[in-house]
């Protein structure tokens, strides 16, 4: 599986109509990147999505950013991954993920407890479906990678899948996850940008990214591991700590940012792009970045 160095993480195709999904996912391909990276949380189900976008394009891998293990059961989990591995090799990865409290009990009404060892438990679900699993398979079993932050996940990753996709981490935080994973397994950041130069333009888009995360356990317990203290973490999140996630400025600020992560230890990056406009889709900036860095 070709991740390429660089790709595209994206809720933004969601407020699209399925003509459009298709018409931009054949140009980020176009455009040279290596993989399209899509979540879960209240949006369209990643599953299918991916069979969507994998259809529209012919080289690009497909990653879910995460496809939540509360959602669905290991064998339904394993049935889905071994369906798109097979009608489309080596371009789908499944990216798992334990999601949080507030999405699993409130909008899914799952009871969200020990999520380690509820992620343990589902990949040893998954492994016993792949044996009972009975229609055609891929000609290797597919790579499978978790959404991992602390040491115990990041362990887990390590032993239990092909590696890690932190998502809200800086190049800091990359190199302590390659430490931990080991020299050969996949580590797959994700990196939040704004290409805008003023500061306080900038701080406004990357905020209202940020701010979203704040009361979210799992984010804000690495954030005190990378250093940040309850200051950073009041209101909207202090200045520090949003410059620290979200890489704002002109394309070499954004470069320097993603080869950070390089260079501390990422076999890829995938950055999300975020505008003044929420919904609206960042093609131009898709398209700047891929000549810069692509």
């Amino acid at each position: 599986m070709d991740l390429g160095r660089i790709g595209i993480w994206t809720y933004h195709l969601n407020f699209q109509p399925g003509s459009k999904v298709r018409e931009v996912a054949a140009e980020l391909e176009e455009l040279g990147y290596g993989a399209l990276w899509v979540g879960e949380a209240v949006y369209r189900e990643p599953l299918t999505s991916a069979g969507f976008l994998l259809a529209a394009t012919n080289r690009m891998v497909i990653a879910t950013g995460i496809a939540n293990i509360w959602a669905r059961d290991p064998f339904t989990m394993t049935a889905a991954q071994l369906t798109l591995s097979e009608a489309y090799p080596e371009r789908f990865l499944l990216g798992l993920g334990v999601s949080h409290a507030r999405l699993v009990e409130g909008i899914r009404g799952h009871q969200y407890q020990q999520p380690f060892t509820a992620m343990r438990r589902y990949l040893d679900g998954m492994d016993e479906a792949a044996r009972h699993y009975r229609a055609t398979k891929p000609a290797a079993p597919p790579p499978r990678v978790l959404a991992a932050l602390g040491p115990r996940m990041l362990a887990l990753a390590a032993e239990r899948a092909q590696g890690a996709h932190p998502y809200l981490v800086t190049p800091e935080h990359t190199a302590t996850a390659r430490s931990a994973l080991g020299p050969d397994r996949w580590l797959l950041p994700e990196q939040a940008v704004v290409l805008e130069t003023n500061p306080d333009q900038a701080r406004t888009i990357a905020r209202r990214h940020v701010s979203r995360y704040l009361d979210l356990p799992n984010y804000t317990n690495n954030w005190r591991r990378l250093g940040f203290t309850d200051d950073d973490l009041m209101g909207q999140g202090s200045n520090r700590l949003v410059d620290a996630l979200v890489a704002w400025g002109d394309v070499e600020a954004i470069s320097k940012r993603v080869k950070d992560h390089l260079d501390a230890g990422a076999d890829h990056v995938c950055v999300q792009v975020f505008d003044a406009e929420p919904h609206g889709l960042p093609l131009m900036q898709w398209r700047t970045l891929a000549k810069a860095m692509l």
